[in-house]
């Protein structure tokens, strides 16, 4: 019976070590990500499409809370713009256009089918709750940057107009999404992914609702409001009549859009550091012991 006791003693030690295996990897990943940004709005209702697509990057880490789940929270930065010489054949008249930047912040929760530690491939999903900053702004005819909100080209905050209320910059958004992603090694991951913002807010393009008194918002906000609000005076064939007030601008029943894909590349800040520990012979080796 001594005899068997080693082998004994190392079989009880490789079944302990594969159980351990099995078990959910519980290690915090920090994950990079880098793609494109579009908006979908007044100024371009079609909804995703790669058409004026800026450059974005966002980091963010995912620590598993289960088999199953993972929380994940990160922010992302990106350029949206849209212009209506690049919109629908009816809209292009109006000749309205915006850039903005987006900086956001948000956590959700993760879904992943599969265990990337006996998979090595898996699809997943998330969605959660985000806050991001923006500040519309447009060149005038003479190439300046002009920032929109001060203008109040709706009306907004001006005591004629009590129900055309001042836009906040920053902003509630739904973030929800998902990709893929294929484990290059033990502390490695790379992928896809794609996720979308339903907002609260109709004023990413600071367009929304309808013209408001030409005279009006001359005398309370000055004549770059007025050419900033209505611009298709600036084109060769354009209306210069100004909108009557009330004449529709924008569509406030459906509120702005943006979305991020692209691609991340992932580290297990566990596995890393034990690769390296165990390459400085600092970690004893997990593997069955030998007789």
């Amino acid at each position: 019976m001594k005899t068997l006791k080693p082998f004994c003693v190392a079989f009880l030690l490789c079944l302990s070590s594969l159980s351990y295996s099995q078990e959910t990897d519980k290690s915090l990943t920090i994950s990079l990500f880098t793609g494109a940004i579009n908006y979908q709005g007044d100024l371009k209702p079609n909804s995703i499409t790669l058409d004026h697509s800026n450059f974005s990057v966002g980091i963010f880490v995912k620590k598993p809370i289960s088999r199953w789940f993972s929380l994940r929270g990160g922010f992302n930065y990106g350029k949206l713009e849209a212009a209506d010489k690049w919109n629908r054949d009816y809209l292009k008249g109006r000749n309205l256009s915006f850039t903005t930047t987006i900086k956001e912040a948000y956590a959700a929760l993760e879904l992943t089918l599969f265990d990337l530690a006996t998979k090595r491939f898996t699809p997943y999903f998330y969605g959660g709750i985000a806050v991001f900053r923006f500040n519309p702004w447009a060149t005038d005819a003479t190439g300046t940057k002009t920032y929109l909100k001060p203008l109040s080209t709706e009306g907004q905050g001006l005591s004629q107009f009590p129900e055309q209320k001042p836009y906040s910059l920053t902003e509630w958004a739904l973030p929800f999404g998902g990709g893929f992603r294929i484990a290059v090694s033990d502390a490695v991951e790379v992928g896809i992914e794609f996720s979308q913002r339903k907002t609260f807010t109709d004023y990413l393009d600071d367009v929304s609702s309808h013209y408001v008194d030409r005279n009006i918002l001359l005398q309370e906000r000055g004549s770059k409001a007025v050419e900033m609000a209505y611009r298709a005076g600036q084109l060769p064939q354009g209306q210069p009549q100004y909108p009557a007030h009330g004449e529709q601008r924008g569509t406030p029943t459906e509120k702005d859009w943006y979305y991020f894909g692209g691609i991340t590349i992932g580290v297990k800040t566990d596995a890393l550091f034990s690769g390296l520990f165990q390459k400085n012979g600092s970690v004893a080796s997990q593997r069955c012991p030998r007789f």
